[in-house]
């Protein structure tokens, strides 16, 4: 059985457009679960198996995944016949996995310091800045209208979320910003924000 803890407007959403992407609702329960938000509102559940209290978490058959992109990998690797990632033996396959760690080794620290107020050479010199990440999109989206080319794969999903939550930071870049609105104006993005809405003010999704 797989289970993915949600917590409605946070980054476990990301998993939920995927699951629906994908057309695993009926194999993946969303179990709703709270988290202390930066507001200071919510709080720690005990129902959620993450070590920190934080989303998303997936657990199947027993088997814990934490980390967003970590249970991109392990869901598309355990069902590839979905179409959402190239497989082993694929030539896009590396470029996959790079745009899947990339993201979270460089892009949410990035975005996250920028915000925060937060600059040191050291930070810049370990993970460049802002105008690196745009013009690493940039190059991707000249050769086509996705990340890995002609086909929108989870790599797309996961690398357009932070501009889909912090639209301030989009860069003013007509492909990126074209990019963010394919990705948004997809079904299964449009029925997350909806049943998110749905839960954040109390009302069945």
């Amino acid at each position: 059985m797989l289970t993915l803890f949600h917590a409605p407007q946070s980054r476990s959403s990301r998993l939920v457009t995927l699951i629906d992407e994908m057309g695993l609702q009926d194999r993946v329960k969303i179990q709703t679960v709270t988290i202390p938000r930066v507001d200071g509102t919510g709080q720690p559940d005990a129902a959620n198996p993450h070590p920190e209290r934080k989303v998303p978490a997936l657990l199947h058959d027993g088997t814990l995944v934490t980390e967003t992109a970590a249970v991109i990998l392990y869901l598309t690797g355990l069902f590839p016949e979905t179409g959402l990632a190239p497989q082993p033996g694929d030539p896009r396959h590396g470029a996959y996995l790079t745009w899947l760690f990339w993201y979270g080794n460089v892009v949410e620290p990035v975005l996250l310091l920028e915000a925060a107020g937060i600059s040191h050479p050291y930070v810049h010199a370990t993970l460049r800045g802002h105008p690196e990440i745009d013009a690493r999109l940039r190059a991707a989206l000249d050769r086509g209208p996705w990340l890995l080319g002609d086909s929108f794969t989870a790599a797309d999903l996961l690398c357009h979320s932070p501009y889909a939550w912090w639209t301030g930071v989009t860069p003013d870049d007509p492909a990126i910003r074209d990019w963010v609105a394919r990705c948004e104006a997809r079904p299964a993005a449009a029925r997350t924000r909806e049943a998110d809405e749905a839960a954040w003010l109390g009302q069945p999704a």
